[in-house]
């Protein structure tokens, strides 16, 4: 954002994927595109200023999914947080949760920049602060061309008396115009912050991967990913460029943890066995009823899920797949809710994320997603609107 004025796009259609960044082996690794043209920018180390945590914004008690809807329908917010769409978590060793969010608004007699690309908050019992950067800006700068970042997801490795945290973004250009397309998405990189317990988090550098490229035919390792049995799981989605408003294939690939940032290392599953090709991973999911472009996956016992919106914003279902591995086969299940978007009223509902460590009941999982408006005065008049909500739905058992 320049001169505290953007072009406002409401919701997110078309952006090409997400890279999940997994903190391994003692560093923060970064997960990148292996058939890259060019290499990746260097790491960027901005000076930040210190961050500061805003006043409490007071949550009462947030034990209930019942509780989360009626804190973030009702609750007025604070100067530096109105609302925003994504809502990724992950909880610190201290026991407090980082939220990030996507493009922010904040309030009318905020004293900065009143919309912002991406924002966090820290809650604790009772407690929900905003992390405020010294400029009043966003939390994770925009480079100084425009480009903008959206936090897509978030994960985090313990150290003593600290957290690292990574924060996956994608990098988003304004077109010019006011529609809803108007916005290009270019790729993906990656924050790192430190956490100290009890302390403000603070931004210690930001890294663009790979080159500027609005192109969604090429899979974007890591829109999710699982560590498990010494491997970390990398799941990429991608679809055509005529496919329309459907949703998004997903596909797989695995590496140790301690060469998550080496591609060359990464082994991809070609619907046999696992291959050193990256050309020759196989679709685990069609984009022809298929998942949103970023998403959840995950596993519980002997059962492997997938949680998305199929067929993205346009959909209606909030769906599960099951599979009896990482790689498959993916077995579509019957809708576990419904969070339709309303053409009427211009209600948006998209990007469900699961969060298997939040309120956890045997046999559920509490899900958020994104609401918003093709409207912007809706949301402006009244940014309770354009918050996520959230929901607990019941794991299907697999079949197939």
């Amino acid at each position: 954002m320049q001169d505290g004025t953007v072009s406002w796009s409401p919701w997110r259609v078309v952006p090409a994927g997400v890279i999940l960044v997994l903190a391994l082996a003692g560093a923060l690794l970064v997960l990148r595109a292996p058939d890259d043209d060019h290499d990746a920018p260097p790491t960027t180390s901005p000076a930040v200023p210190s961050a500061t945590l805003e006043p409490c914004i007071h949550t009462g008690d947030l034990d209930t999914v019942r509780a989360l809807n009626e804190f973030v329908t009702k609750a007025r917010g604070s100067e530096g947080f109105a609302g925003g769409d994504v809502g990724a978590s992950v909880e610190l060793q201290d026991g407090r949760r980082l939220f990030v969010f996507g493009d922010t608004l904040r309030a009318s007699d905020f004293d900065g920049q009143r919309f912002v690309r991406n924002s966090m908050l820290v809650f604790s019992p009772g407690c929900g602060q905003v992390v405020m950067p010294h400029d009043h800006g966003a939390l994770v700068p925009d480079r100084e061309d425009g480009v903008g970042y959206w936090p897509m997801s978030i994960a985090r490795i313990e150290r003593q008396g600290h957290d690292i945290v990574g924060v996956g973004l994608q990098r988003v250009r304004s077109t010019g115009g006011s529609g809803v397309f108007d916005f290009e998405i270019l790729g993906p990189a990656v924050a790192r912050f430190d956490v100290p317990r009890g302390g403000v988090p603070e931004l210690q550098s930001v890294r663009d991967i790979g080159p500027d490229r609005a192109d969604t035919n090429q899979p974007m390792w890591g829109a999710a990913a699982v560590v498990d049995g010494g491997w970390v799981y990398l799941y990429g989605t991608s679809r055509p460029a005529d496919a329309g408003l459907n949703g998004f294939d997903l596909r797989v690939a695995r590496t140790r943890p301690e060469s998550v940032g080496d591609p060359a290392t990464w082994q991809y599953w070609d619907g046999r066995a696992w291959s050193a090709r990256a050309r020759s991973a196989v679709e685990l999911i069609d984009h022809r009823g298929g998942v949103s472009q970023t998403l959840s996956v995950f596993r519980v016992g002997r059962t492997w899920y997938a949680l998305s919106k199929k067929d993205e914003v346009l959909g209606t279902d909030l769906t599960v797949w099951t599979a009896p591995s990482a790689a498959g086969p993916f077995t579509v299940q019957p809708a576990s809710a419904s969070i339709p978007s309303d053409a009427v009223s211009g209600t948006l509902r998209y990007m469900p994320l699961a969060h298997p460590d939040l309120l956890p009941e045997p046999g559920t999982v509490v899900v958020s997603y994104s609401v918003n408006n093709t409207d912007f005065e809706v949301v402006r008049d009244d940014p309770r609107r354009y918050r996520p909500r959230f929901l607990r739905v019941a794991l299907p058992r697999r079949t197939g």
